[in-house]
């Protein structure tokens, strides 16, 4: 009896999924926005400019949407608008809205992204963010239309916190650039530091605006000399001075933030939970390997590709409904299961902490406990965010 049910059940299967095979796919059409930028100032010429960063990975993850749409009648297809210049981004909108397209996934700064963001809500369109880490994003400003894949400050330097004070390195030496995102950071750093009883003893920021590596290098020992610490905090999101704290400093200390030891969303040594899978199949489609920000393109296409699978829809409100729902989870290569907070609309996720050719550790540790999830140890917990889209005890 079990043998004719089995032959039933295969063939009954087969026959569903040459059905499916057969039907015309259902088309969900997705758009990738990036914008031309300022170049960084960096202290190497020979630093490659990354011209393609993000877009790879949200193709990796077309690719990987259209492996399982095979099976479930769907295919999946994404327009790339690059070179986002100020008169374009007037239009944009709505001229992917009159294509049919509901999903932008966008590596955008963030008043782009925040202006684009309005002008989709209008249009019932979701806004996927790869890049932007502002936590100002997911506190007072954000915004129903925007799911955030990227991680934020807060979160990147709560995992840092958490680390340094499992090491017992309680007293920081704070060094921040004058980019608006240096602020952001060193910000969200002060935050992390006051709430696991960390100390800054000292902040400076970097004084010099010439690029000079011979004079860089002689000035940071004067420059860290002053007070005693355990570790250097740096804030240096445009790599014009921060890697050359490292065996430089007046007092030999370990150096963290974004240099040194930095908090990421993603980096080329996690091999973990599947994690080389994603890794050898990424260079071999791009020719180098995935950044943060080509992570969360892929976390944004694949987030879309798993809501629409398990609703057979391709409409934004179902969509939308599904990914905040208890049923929805993204495997993202990391041990856990990842889905939204509801109060923001920010991924939950672990932040791994790596050194240039090595991982250190993957935050939050589980001895940080919380309520809900221990990964709500990482940035502004509900209580303590000032943004509240979706009303929810959780």
């Amino acid at each position: 009896m079990l043998f004719f049910f089995r032959r039933f059940l295969l063939v009954y299967m087969g026959g569903l999924l040459f059905a499916l095979a057969q039907a015309e796919p259902s088309l969900i059409k997705l758009a990738y926005l990036s914008e031309t930028l300022a170049v960084k100032k960096l202290q190497s010429n020979l630093t490659p400019e990354l011209l393609d960063e993000g877009v790879q990975g949200a193709l990796l993850a077309i690719a990987d949407n259209n492996t399982t749409g095979a099976f479930t009648g769907q295919r999946f297809q994404m327009a790339h608008v690059e070179q986002l210049t100020r008169p374009r981004i007037d239009k944009v909108v709505g001229e992917l809205h009159d294509k049919g397209i509901q999903y932008i996934v966008a590596n955008l700064s963030l008043e782009t992204l925040q202006y684009i963001a309005k002008q989709a809500a209008i249009q019932n369109m979701l806004v996927f963010n790869a890049s932007v880490e502002n936590d100002d994003l997911r506190q007072l400003d954000c915004l129903g239309s925007v799911f955030n894949m990227a991680p934020s400050y807060a979160m990147k330097a709560d995992a840092l916190a958490q680390f340094m004070l499992k090491k017992r390195w309680k007293k920081w030496l704070l060094v921040r650039g004058e980019s608006p995102q240096d602020i952001f950071y060193s910000n969200a750093l002060k935050r992390s530091a006051k709430r696991f009883g960390l100390s800054i003893v000292k902040e400076k920021m970097w004084p010099h605006k010439h690029n000079s590596r011979k004079t860089t290098q002689s000035d940071i020992a004067v420059f860290t000399q002053e007070t005693d610490y355990d570790v250097v905090v740096v804030a240096n999101s445009s790599d014009f001075f921060g890697d050359y704290l490292l065996m430089n400093t007046w007092l030999p200390r370990p150096v963290a933030g974004t240099q040194g030891m930095v908090a990421t969303a993603w980096h080329h040594k996690h091999e973990r939970w599947g994690g080389v899978q994603i890794q050898k199949r990424f260079f071999k489609q791009a020719n180098r390997w995935m950044t943060g920000i080509d992570y969360a393109s892929w976390l944004a296409v694949r987030a879309v590709g798993e809501a629409s699978t398990r609703t057979q829809s391709r409409e934004s409100p179902v969509l939308k409904k599904y990914l905040l729902s208890d049923d929805f989870s993204l495997a993202g290569f990391k041990g856990v299961r990842l889905n939204f907070r509801l109060w923001n609309q920010q991924l939950r996720q672990p932040i791994l902490l790596a050194i240039p050719e090595a991982m250190v550790a993957v935050l939050p540790y589980k001895e940080f406990l919380h309520p809900r999830t221990y990964l709500d140890t990482l940035g502004y917990d509900q209580s303590e965010s000032n943004c509240q889209l979706n009303q929810s005890s959780e």
